[in-house]
This record gives structure tokens, sequence and C-alpha cells, in this order.
């Protein structure tokens, strides 16, 4: 995830590298894709429900799923390995065990899990990519949901054999289910990235046509404004 940040210190300019992998340089085409047959139903009153879910790269991700109606926020960070690893430089690396992931927080009432998983697999990132996505080569860009409880793990494979049997894709989906040990929220200037850098050619190249593509394949779902 390569990017630069200008910064004034005691009135200074200096250019900053803040990371040192490429992220994700590949736009992820939207598949259409069916509802999952099984699902959850909506709740009956509002509430709060979470998924965590990886894709590559977090900026992209996290920007999707900020304009899902229903989503409450969504936050960039590591799962998959341990607390004292989770920071970007050691996770970049690719021995941590973590994945660059987005913790999703959203409302029962107004989506369900199923609809967020269909968001996930048609615009979010490409599933059928093992352990990259695009040029980023790492188990740390690795597609995974990883679920709190046995309904999340139902949904979330019960929809992947869905897609898989309906040939969704041209290659076998290789998303990974695993259960959630930990969400480790990542640095500030991770945050919000994409929203708050919109004119950074990366993000203009590989991250804003992802957020067209919810628009355009998922309009009942996507919310201009947060």
């Amino acid at each position: 995830m390569l990017f630069r940040s200008i910064r004034s210190i005691s009135g200074v300019l200096f250019m900053s590298l803040i990371t040192l992998l490429s992220c994700n340089t590949m736009v992820v085409r939207a598949a259409s894709l069916p509802d999952p047959s099984v699902d959850d139903s909506l709740a009956a009153k509002s509430g709060q429900q979470s998924i965590v879910v990886s894709g590559g790269c977090f900026w992209g991700v996290q920007l999707v799923f900020q304009h899902v109606k229903g989503v409450i926020s969504a936050t960039s960070g590591y799962s998959g390995g341990s607390a004292k690893t989770a920071q970007y430089e050691i996770v970049s690396t690719g021995t941590t065990g973590h994945a660059e992931s987005v913790k999703v927080v959203y409302d029962p009432s107004q989506v369900t899990l199923g609809r967020l998983l269909k968001v996930f697999f048609s615009v979010a990132h490409d599933p059928t990519q093992l352990n990259f996505q695009g040029p980023d080569r790492g188990t740390q860009y690795r597609s995974a949901i990883f679920y709190s409880g046995p309904n999340q793990q139902r949904v979330a494979q019960a929809y992947i054999a869905q897609l898989d049997k309906a040939g969704a894709f041209p290659q076998k989906i290789v998303t990974q289910v695993v259960p959630l040990q930990g969400f480790y929220q990542a640095e500030g200037y991770h945050q919000d990235y994409a929203t708050h850098n919109p004119q950074n050619p990366y993000i203009m190249t590989y991250d804003l046509p992802k957020l067209d593509n919810l628009r355009k394949v998922l309009p009942d779902l996507y919310v201009k404004n947060r």
C-alpha cells in the first residue's frame, strides 16, 4: 500500500512515506449476484450487530460499506493474528496471520447479514483471488469472513456454496470462513482514508470505482451521504 502524504511540521512541508506495499492496483469489476437463499430476516426492532470481513486493501472495503444502507459504521483494522502484532508495518510483512479487515456494524432492522455479504462479494473485492488482490501478494490481502457465532457461519458458508453452484464467478471462491478471534483497529491515518482523500490518484483509480459499482449494481443498498 504505497501512498504519500504531505504534512506540515513547524511550517516545513515534507513527504512522508507511510507504507511500503501497493494497495490493490486492479479495479474490482462488479458482479451481478443473486440474493442469498439462506439469510436472516429483518429484525423487528433497531439494534446493532457486526461482521468482520477482509478483501485486500481495507481502504476500498471500508469506503464501500460506509455507503451501504443500514450500516452504522465501518472501521479498518486487523484480524487473524495477535494483539501484539496488530501494527501496519508488521502486518505488511505477511507473517503475522493478520488480514487487513473491516469491522462492519449494522442495524439488523434495516439490512440483513446476507445482503451485506452480497455487497462484499459483488463490488468490494474479488473473492476468487487466493492470498492476493490484483498484484498485492501476501496473506494479509486474503479474502475472509470472520464470523461471530454459528448463525454468521451458516449464512456465509451457504452463500459461498450457492454462488459456486451457480457459477457466479469464472473461478471457485476462495474466501475463508473462520471464527473471529479478535479485531484490532488500524492506525488513525488509515481510517476513512478514501473519504478524506478523494483526489488521491490511487483512490480515484481503484477505490472510487468500487463505490460507483455499488451505486449501479445495488442501488437499493446505496446511500450517498452518511
